[in-house]
């Protein structure tokens, strides 16, 4: 079923990680193509030519784009373990829900923390602290977001965590004090070999992210 598995992605992409932990989590062998967001391929201009972004999955032949919908795709077709959806319709639902909650409020109101400065800075930094609060909250007192199992919405959620030294950084908050149970759930996740391995140092992603801005002139 595997044959030819491609992912078009880049080390620093919250979105591309997600579809890294996924195959990990299904045990599919597959190739990585590193992306320059400043000299894109025409390989990743050819397989998702509407947005023109990464990850991009490329399945024997075929391409899949957004990184959600990759996921789901991956669990559909590599069904023979580790389930990332509850048997449950209104479990799959609210998974979805908040996958596309993350991805709607987490990365437009952080670039507002980076870029922005004094009250409009302010506001970003709260906003950013209330989405990560928020998210806590549907954690509960669960050990993942699928209960007892690492499902779909902990896939959707964890990459943010190697983000969160450089959002905290920038934002001048402490998640071990704004959201403790999140950072708890974190540290189970990393636990995996699949999340583990997948995603990037904490240090790493700050460094690139204080070169990013310095190439835009930026302080």
């Amino acid at each position: 079923m595997a044959k030819e598995v491609i992912l078009l992605d880049k080390w620093a992409s919250m979105y591309g990680m997600r579809v890294r932990i996924a195959l990990a989590e299904k045990g599919i062998k597959y190739e990585s193509k590193e992306e320059d967001f400043n000299n894109k391929s025409d390989l990743l201009l050819q397989s998702n030519p509407i947005h023109k972004k990464i990850p991009v999955l490329i399945h024997n032949g075929k391409s899949i784009s957004e990184s959600g919908i990759i996921v789901q795709y991956i669990d559909e077709v590599w069904n023979h373990k580790n389930p990332f959806f509850s048997s449950d319709p209104y479990e799959r639902a609210q998974a979805r829900f908040w996958v596309d909650y993350i991805d709607k409020k987490v990365f437009g109101t952080w670039m507002k923390v980076w870029l922005s400065k004094g009250e409009e800075y302010e506001e970003a930094k709260k906003e950013l602290i209330s989405i990560f609060k928020t998210l806590e909250e549907t954690l509960g007192d669960k050990s993942f977001y699928g209960g007892e199992t690492f499902g779909y919405l902990d896939i959707g959620l964890i990459p943010f965590y190697s983000w969160f030294y450089t959002f905290e950084t920038y934002g001048n908050f402490k998640f071990e004090v704004e959201t403790p149970k999140l950072v708890a759930w974190g540290k189970r996740c990393i636990e995996k070999e699949s999340v583990s391995k997948s995603l990037p140092d904490e240090n790493k992603i700050y460094d690139y992210v204080v070169a990013g801005k310095k190439a835009l002139g930026l302080r």
